[in-house]
């Protein structure tokens, strides 16, 4: 039985290899994205109300960009390997200079002003810790269970970790600690040393939980303290730190089974949820006050797909360094789907991480679409792999 016929043009095996599933969804989440940004910006009392949708547009178009640069690389090459560490020492860099000279916005610094644009470095971080622990664990002597691997892989989070969490971003910063202890855990960390993870942690948190009550050398600013006693009390400051949160839930509950009609939500469109985070923070409660439970099924069946297809990439990579950058992806983007949600539901506290591919802004939007045109690129090795016979 005669096999499939090669493509012959270096287009047509691009495209034989690609993945569609992954791409449709995300390719449903950013035009949702585009939809709903746009409705937000329809706010009474908006002065631009489409300066947001086009600017979103243009950040889309850069991400297009990456990610299909990105989806042409040779993830194996020496070249790559060594892109991978020039990358993350470019990252370290402007943390450091988001700390030295960025831009100072609603009491935190985290942006760095390149022209009439601001970027985010802590977001790129993400991108660049996953990149660097999938090459750190698939490289020969440096495997997760030896000391080199566990001290060179615990060196690279930690700097970021600080780095980001000076600015300060909890939020990114916390994101890089599942991101860690997933791909570990999938490079077949020992459960002994699980086990001694687990208790250090505990007692790191325990003590620092300690210190910010007992306010010896406190960590957190005002604001974030105000942040979690507001979501361990919501009625502590229902108009003042808990206003935003607040209102998401009414927006979130008020929906109902079919919602209120795009650009006819109350919550949105009169304002009582401000423009400065409905179209990012708290989007998902726009999206369910004016869809409702149909319209959050909907988004949530796009994200299983997208993150469906990362993990069986994950499972059939034969690359160490295939399967353990997939799972990162698959971490990060699961961690912000679940924390933004969690906010507008009242179950997480406020911690500004935006929704992937749907949220208002450029630089998560541009990491996560390299993350996913990598991954294209390792697919395409993967099914290689698979038909030559080499696993």
């Amino acid at each position: 039985m005669a096999g499939k016929r090669e493509p012959r043009t270096a287009l047509g095996r691009y495209f034989a290899a690609f993945d569609y599933l992954q791409f449709g969804a995300m390719f449903c989440l950013v035009g949702t994205g585009l939809l709903f940004i746009y409705s937000t910006g329809m706010q009474i009392g908006g002065s631009d109300p489409s300066f947001s949708f086009r600017r979103q547009l243009l950040w889309i178009a850069i991400g297009s960009v990456f990610y299909f640069t990105a989806s042409t690389l040779n993830t194996r090459s020496v070249l790559f390997k060594t892109g991978i560490i020039a990358f993350y020492g470019v990252i370290l860099i402007a943390l450091v200079a988001v700390l030295a000279a960025g831009v100072r916005v609603y009491g935190a610094t985290r942006w760095l002003a390149i022209g009439g644009f601001r970027l985010q470095p802590s977001e790129f971080a993400k991108l660049a810790l996953a990149l660097a622990l999938g090459l750190i664990f698939s490289l020969r002597g440096l495997g997760i269970n030896g000391f080199a691997g566990i001290t060179v892989s615990s060196i690279a989070t930690v700097i970021p970790f600080l780095l980001v969490a000076a600015e300060p971003d909890f939020g990114s910063a916390i994101v890089l600690l599942p991101l860690y202890a997933a791909v570990a855990f999938v490079a077949d960390l020992k459960w002994k040393k699980i086990l001694f993870i687990f208790v250090v942690v505990v007692i790191a948190a325990g003590g620092i939980i300690l210190n910010e009550v007992w306010k010896i050398r406190p960590l957190l600013r005002d604001y974030q303290r105000d942040r979690i006693l507001v979501f361990l009390n919501p009625e502590r400051d229902r108009l003042n730190r808990g206003y935003n949160a607040y209102q998401a839930k009414i927006a979130v509950s008020s929906g109902g089974k079919f919602g209120k009609g795009i650009g006819e939500g109350t919550q949105n469109e009169l304002g009582f949820l401000p423009q400065t985070v409905s179209n990012n923070d708290f989007i998902f409660s726009v999206i369910a006050e004016e869809t409702g439970f149909t319209g959050i099924v909907g988004l949530l069946a796009c994200y299983t797909v997208l993150l469906f297809s990362i993990l069986r990439l994950a499972y059939r990579s034969i690359d160490d360094f295939g399967r353990y950058f997939a799972v990162g992806t698959a971490t990060v983007l699961f961690s912000h789907i679940f924390i933004n949600i969690g906010m507008s539901l009242g179950v997480m506290p406020v911690t500004g991480l935006s929704l992937p591919f749907v949220s208002y802004g450029g630089s998560f939007l541009m990491t996560a679409m390299a993350m996913l045109g990598i991954l294209q690129a390792i697919r395409r090795e993967t099914l290689r792999d698979l038909e030559e016979g080499n696993y």
